[in-house]
């Protein structure tokens, strides 16, 4: 009997297989991820959207139906743009002192000459796998400690006092917190400008020296516009990181004294977890309002981002010219 021939399987099909059979343990070990970010990352936003319309305590299924009045008790209240401003101080604080102290080391670490230098950036690294909520309970101890054992003249002028001491002082308690932001996040934004500087050519630098060039001039004519769209990168993701800010203060100060330093997830997580919410006043658990409130911020997000996209692509295109006149 003769052999029926097998159809034809069209060339992309036949690609496609070997192309899954090849790489099967790669899609196997990734697929945890892909799991992890559908449960927790994507189902969650048509939810939130959902519950945003709803009075919801969190338990059973939510029946009230308040319409748009979340969105509206967000907009006008004082304590959610305390809260943003928080933030906004937060960042605005943060993000040029802790770059710019970044981009100086990595330059610094970035020197073949220098011994141990990967010594230092590991150093540098290790608070970022540090998780704040754990030491947190250790920084609250170390900043008591240091306003009790402050100079004299540091009480007489009234910069702190020994009783309240940093973390619950009104005045001071949201600069501690962007102390410590500043240095737990540090080494992530100097291994980035590291990235960069690597990626930098060393002719150039060479032929600069070569020309009579200076360290500033290399670093203001050169350094600065190579990493330039890498740089851009780093500071929208900073800034992004910075206006999501949480765990530091949710380890401190938990957005006290007197909403002094609450920010935006603080506000939002003592809507639904108010019987975690550190020494503020204690508020009935309403996940649809913190919805609302989580999409509201969201929106000011994503116009950030919508910012970042655009600012990015002046970059490359900035850079392409560069190369073409080069």
């Amino acid at each position: 009997m003769a052999n029926v021939p097998v159809a034809h399987q069209p060339p992309h099909f036949s690609t496609l297989r070997r192309r899954i059979r090849k790489n099967l343990w790669s899609y196997v070990f990734v697929l945890p991820a892909v799991i992890g970010t559908l449960l927790f990352v994507i189902y969650p936003i048509p939810g939130s959207l959902r519950y945003a319309f709803y009075n919801w305590s969190g338990i059973g299924e939510p029946t009230e139906f308040v319409g748009i009045r979340h969105f509206i008790t967000v907009a006008t209240d004082p304590f959610f743009w305390q809260a943003f401003r928080n933030s906004l101080v937060y960042t605005a604080v943060l993000v040029p002192i802790q770059l710019a102290l970044s981009l100086v080391l990595a330059v610094i670490l970035n020197n073949p000459k220098l011994r141990l230098r990967g010594l230092f950036r590991t150093i540098y690294f290790l608070p970022i796998v540090t998780s704040l909520l754990v030491i947190g309970v250790v920084l609250r101890f170390m900043f008591q400690a240091l306003a009790q054992n402050l100079p004299q003249f540091v009480y007489d002028i009234g910069f702190v006092d020994p009783i309240l001491g940093f973390l619950s002082s009104p005045q001071l308690a949201l600069p501690s917190v962007i102390a410590v932001g500043i240095w737990h996040s540090f080494g992530y934004n100097l291994i980035f400008f590291l990235a960069a500087l690597q990626a930098v050519p060393e002719d150039l630098y060479e032929a600069a020296t070569l020309d009579g060039a200076g360290l500033r001039q290399k670093f203001m004519y050169i350094t600065i516009p190579m990493i330039k769209p890498v740089g851009i990168i780093i500071v929208f993701l900073a800034i992004l990181g910075s206006m999501k800010v949480f765990d530091s203060v949710l380890a401190l100060t938990g957005g006290g004294p007197f909403y002094a330093s609450e920010v935006i997830q603080s506000y939002i997580f003592s809507f639904a977890f108010p019987q975690r919410y550190g020494n503020n006043m204690l508020v009935e658990a309403n996940y649809g309002y913190a919805s609302a409130a989580a999409i509201f911020v969201n929106v000011i997000l994503l116009g950030i981002t919508i910012l970042n996209v655009i600012a990015i692509r002046n970059a490359r295109r900035q850079r392409q010219t560069l190369n073409l006149d080069s």
